[in-house]
């Protein structure tokens, strides 16, 4: 019934097409998407939500933190058990894939992407593992994007610029928060596209900021109320929090690699790795039970008047009014966020960091502005900081500083914080950036060598395929042979350029027809002069296995029009400039969304 139903919508959308011009078709593509992806929000966030209100009433009647400890494990186990027998053994995580998908696969998403993270994520977010939604979300809305237009048969432009829509509504609806969301889609993820291509991407974030926020209980969404005027006298130590979330995030992506990086080297299955893994995450919530699931829950309570709630039905409950407990309870669990998630998602579970980056940073915000507080140095407004500090972390951790400016500007309701804002999170991306060159999405793609950065010239060369420009059908000629062997092929080719190559296929050397140009009419010396002896040394040579961005440099330094190939050591053929010149423009134009 639900699949004739479908079918019968498709039908409808198929004749939309034909009666409108494309760009119309692209617009009313981009309300669809929007709302697809902000009704998978409204699932997992509900899903999630009653999970965390249960677990709540439940702990308020036993007074320790039990079923959240319990219910991670549970979580992360459900999740490798549908891995294993609904998923075909594996999963894709992180919004690294979405790069990877638009760069290397002509923006194809598989099917499977469109319900696998929906489930995955929240059976482990929804049931407790200290990760985020928004990741899955995001994937999910890209893969809605891509399948939508690979099912209408629109190109390879249409088909990325809708994946930026799936993931400006994804994040737009998940944080009611729509300029958010087409940065996000922009900054992190097409970092290339004109003026034109923002309509479509601004219409599918107001699609799904407007349904999630006609649908979903406001309590549910990550949002703020309580907030102090800006002081312009506390901007040395808005510039001291931002120095700090820098180094935050950086130890952030470090640690969370290292755990990851030992639960990939694991020998072990993976219903016993998962059972480690979330058996470790138990011990730490039982002790620090806000690591628990997104943690949206306790980040508003830090904001608010009672922030000595965390503390209840905790091995601390009975020092929930001293400041100097709470203040180290906020600290401990700071530093052990990162362990939480790198738990969650190390062992088997699904989710992402962008949810524990704006924990981090609000746990950080807090403490630094209630340490000053406390110690007499300054009275902050605590709140302020809890928030701008979401900000600081999002923007070092991501690589992203105006997503995260205008994401804490609109989940706290308005823009006075904006110069907070923009201090911190420049600072803080400043200082990340110094020691981390990639985010910590894109770095997985760097160490595999499919390094995606804001430099436009650098992500074109990294998609390119130097096996695509590799000319080898070139004639070659052995160092013992004459001239005449030499003019004979020139005359009957039209190179320019000849490999000089001995019996085993070494390469020797290159003559260039410019250089033997004035000898060729001497038939004296073209008789008696060796190939040997007029060759040159190239001036650098090339191995097939080097990207396009090391064949570029190798081009710029030697100033060459023609670099030689090598494959195992052996000649392989020819690079001509031009050619590699010509890709590159062509790929130029086949990525620029317009």
């Amino acid at each position: 019934m639900l699949k004739k139903y479908f079918r019968r919508l498709e039908s409808i959308i198929a004749l939309g097409q034909s009666l409108m011009t494309p760009k119309q078709f692209i617009f009313l593509s981009s309300v669809l998407i929007g709302v697809s992806c902000s009704l998978a929000v409204i699932v997992l966030k509900t899903f999630a939500h009653s999970v965390f209100s249960f677990a709540t009433y439940i702990n308020g009647i036993l007074k320790l933190s039990f079923i959240n400890s319990i219910l991670p494990i549970i979580g992360i186990v459900l999740t490798v058990f549908v891995v294993k027998r609904v998923l075909n053994g594996s999963i894709e995580k992180g919004t690294s894939q979405i790069l990877y998908a638009v760069a290397k696969k002509a923006s194809i998403i598989p099917k499977k992407q469109m319900y696998a993270q929906i489930v995955t994520s929240s059976l482990t977010v929804g049931l407790g593992g200290s990760a985020g939604l928004e990741s899955p979300i995001v994937i999910t809305g890209a893969a809605f994007g891509s399948n939508f237009a690979q099912n209408f048969k629109l190109p390879y432009k249409d088909r990325t610029l809708l994946i930026g829509c799936g993931v400006a509504a994804g994040i737009s609806a998940a944080f009611n928060a729509p300029i958010a969301g087409v940065l996000f889609a922009i900054e992190v993820l097409l970092v290339d596209v004109s003026i034109s291509a923002f309509t479509p991407i601004m219409i599918s974030a107001a699609t799904g900021a407007l349904v999630s926020a006609i649908v979903l209980d406001e309590t549910i969404l990550l949002s703020f109320k309580k907030q102090e005027a800006f002081n312009y006298h506390n901007i040395p130590f808005y510039v001291l929090l931002g120095i700090v979330t820098g180094f935050m995030a950086v130890y952030y992506a470090r640690n969370f690699q290292k755990v990851e990086h030992y639960f990939s080297h694991l020998k072990v299955g993976p219903y016993r790795k998962a059972l480690i893994g979330s058996s470790l995450l138990a011990l730490l919530i039982f002790i620090f039970p806000t690591l628990f699931g997104e943690g949206y829950e306790s980040i508003k309570t830090l904001s608010e008047s009672d922030p000595g709630k965390l503390l209840d039905n905790t091995l601390f409950a009975d020092f929930r009014d001293n400041q100097w407990v709470l203040l180290l309870f906020v600290g401990c669990t700071m530093m052990v966020k990162v362990f939480a998630s790198g738990l969650t998602l190390g062992s088997g579970g699904n989710g992402g960091n962008f949810a524990p980056s704006l924990f981090l940073g609000s746990y950080l915000g807090y403490f630094f502005a209630k340490f000053i507080s406390m110690i007499g140095l300054s009275k902050l407004p605590i709140s302020n900081f809890t928030m701008v500090g979401m900000a600081g972390i999002l923007s070092g951790l991501f690589h992203a500083p105006l997503t995260a400016i205008f994401l804490i500007a609109e989940i706290t309701g308005g823009y006075s914080l904006m110069i907070p804002l923009m201090i911190v999170s420049s600072i803080s991306f400043a200082i990340s950036k110094r020691f981390e060159k990639y985010s910590l999405d894109v770095k997985g793609l760097a160490k595999k060598g499919h390094a995606f950065t804001s430099n436009k010239d650098s992500n074109i060369l990294s998609t390119l395929d130097i096996d695509t420009i590799i000319q080898c059908d070139y004639l070659t000629v052995h160092p013992e042979e004459n001239l005449s062997k030499l003019v004979d092929l020139i005359s009957h080719s039209n190179q320019v350029v000849f490999a000089v190559v001995d019996n085993e296929k070494d390469l020797v050397g290159i003559v260039h027809f410019n250089d033997i140009r004035e000898i060729i009419f001497n038939s004296y010396r073209v008789k008696y002069t060796l190939i040997k002896d007029v060759m040159k040394t190239p001036a650098a040579t090339i191995s097939s296995e080097d990207s396009m961005e090391i064949v570029m440099s190798k081009f710029e330094k030697s100033k060459s029009a023609f670099l030689p190939v090598l494959r195992n050591d052996k000649y392989f053929g020819f690079i001509s400039k031009s050619i590699a010149l010509e890709a590159y423009r062509t790929k130029l134009r086949s990525m620029t969304i317009e």
